[in-house]
């Protein structure tokens, strides 16, 4: 397969950006900077809220030299939306000709969720479709567009800081994007002789719509949240850099550091007690 770097798609190559989780929040913001930044001739936009996806297609629209924007909505969490990706991807593909094909440029994989909370008060459908979302959604995308990945391809995984440490009230998010972290630093060493780049981005609190989902409503906003343009222009840049795991913040830098020197029972058990995070009931 031909090499396709940040500037040029040529060799009858289609080139695409994928963005899943690109409704709100860092997917939105992921996607706004990609189309302004990376050569490439379209870009897809999934998520669930197809009015969401729409307004942002017509923002990408607007951006000079942007890809074209394609919307797909899709759950995730279901068998039917990961059967959906693949088929896209395979379609895409068989439409290039043999003389053709797909190369994926960039895929960003930040959708996903967290519940606030002890395990045993928590909704157990609604932590098993997080871990549909976080983890096995996560691992399906990886494993669908490998065959489309090439030198210069990135693979973008959004984990968390929670990655580095277990936490109370926040057990089956934190296992999940422990996980997310684990899968991509050994991903990215299986490609790496492939000229393919993958990173996983672990921030702190963002200014995003995670502490309402989270919270079911009981907290609108996330204490202390950066800025998710900061946080999103500094995960590409370490992802152009090649770095493996990406961490903008001093304060978050520190604490993913000091989880080596501190037990992890200790760590969940000090969470569980004393960092209580607010949660209205599901209905």
């Amino acid at each position: 397969m031909p090499e396709i770097g940040k500037k040029v798609h040529n060799y009858g190559m289609k080139s695409i950006i994928i963005v899943t989780g690109a409704s709100s929040g860092m997917g939105r913001e992921f996607a706004l900077q990609l189309a302004r930044t990376r050569k490439a001739q379209e870009i897809w936009l999934i998520a669930r809220r197809t009015d969401k996806l729409e307004d942002l297609s017509r923002e990408i629209a607007r951006v000079p030299g942007a890809p074209e924007s394609r919307i797909l909505p899709m759950d995730l969490s279901a068998d039917s939306g990961l059967a959906a990706f693949n088929a896209a991807l395979a379609a895409e593909a068989a439409a290039a000709g043999p003389d053709g094909g797909l190369f994926v440029d960039t895929l960003v994989n930040n959708a996903g969720f967290g519940t606030y909370g002890p395990f045993a008060d928590t909704d157990l459908g609604r932590q098993l479709e997080m871990v549909r979302v976080n983890v096995y959604a996560l691992t399906a995308l990886c494993h669908d567009a490998l065959p489309y990945l090439a030198k210069g391809s990135r693979v973008i995984n959004v984990a968390s800081l929670a990655a580095f440490a277990p936490l109370g009230n926040f057990a089956v998010y934190g296992a999940t994007k422990a996980y997310a972290l684990s899968f991509s630093l050994a991903f990215a060493a299986e490609v790496a002789d492939r000229g393919i780049l993958v990173s996983a981005v672990c921030p702190g609190p963002v200014d995003t719509e995670f502490a309402n989902v989270a919270s079911n409503g009981a907290r609108t906003r996330v204490v202390d949240g950066k800025d998710p343009v900061a946080v999103v222009a500094h995960s590409l840049r370490a992802a152009d850099r090649g770095k493996p795991v990406a961490v903008m913040a001093p304060k978050w830098k520190f604490k993913a550091f000091m989880s080596r020197f501190i037990g992890r029972y200790f760590f969940a058990r000090h969470t569980y007690l004393h960092e209580k995070r607010p949660s209205a009931p599901v209905r």
